[in-house]
């Protein structure tokens, strides 16, 4: 393929990864990727209704710190947002919302590959899947990606530890800020229970 002359180099991506392409893939759980072309993701990421339905599921927290999804989540603990209602049952319009929150931020990946081991990934700078912060996200590959993972799971006090699981642990923690937002608590006390729900699922280690 030929390099788009035209395009700024995205966060985290050399310049010469830059390609044409019409699709990316978006990994929705495991194990099949779905194709979606580039117009869906430009029609979405423009679209008013698409942008309030997507911040209605965030949780903003202050200092920079991880904007936790508070809707449904995948088998990976990443969030799923379902962007429109299209025809059909692949489910095309059912996305990654990390992969919506970054290309928002950003701009739209020019390709996004997730099936070879130097393709193209979204890689968590925290650690938490369940994070929608753009700036907590960097342009990877699998392979740095695999590795960066089983070096940083040896952290007791790493998220990738958590005995629940990544999905466990995105829904343990939405669930711990929905409980104080339908209390009506001031965000330090939602804070605490957000430290409390990360806390649970630490393993457990001898003294």
């Amino acid at each position: 393929m030929a390099v788009v002359d035209d395009v700024v180099p995205l966060p985290g991506m050399p310049a010469d990864q830059l390609v044409s392409a019409v699709e990316q893939l978006a990994l929705l759980g495991q194990p099949q990727p779905v194709r979606v072309p580039e117009r869906l993701w430009r029609s979405w990421l423009d679209d008013p209704s698409a942008l309030a339905r997507f911040d209605a599921k965030c949780y903003e927290r202050e200092s920079d710190r991880c904007t936790v999804w508070l809707g449904s989540v995948s088998s990976t603990g990443h969030g799923s947002f379902r962007a429109a209602s299209l025809p059909g049952p692949s489910r095309r319009s059912t996305v990654p919302a990390h992969l919506f929150a970054y290309q928002r931020e950003y701009g739209i990946i020019p390709r996004l590959g997730w099936s070879g081991a130097e393709d193209a990934v979204l890689c968590h700078q925290c650690d938490f899947a369940g994070c929608v912060n753009p700036h907590h996200l960097r342009l990877g590959t699998n392979a740095v990606n695999r590795t960066e993972y089983h070096l940083r799971r040896r952290n007791l006090a790493s998220p990738l530890a958590d005995v629940r699981g990544p999905a466990g642990r995105t829904r343990a923690i939405a669930a711990a800020i929905r409980t104080g937002l339908r209390r009506g608590e001031d965000s330090e006390s939602i804070e605490q229970r957000i430290r409390f729900a990360e806390a649970a699922g630490l393993p457990l280690t001898p003294w």
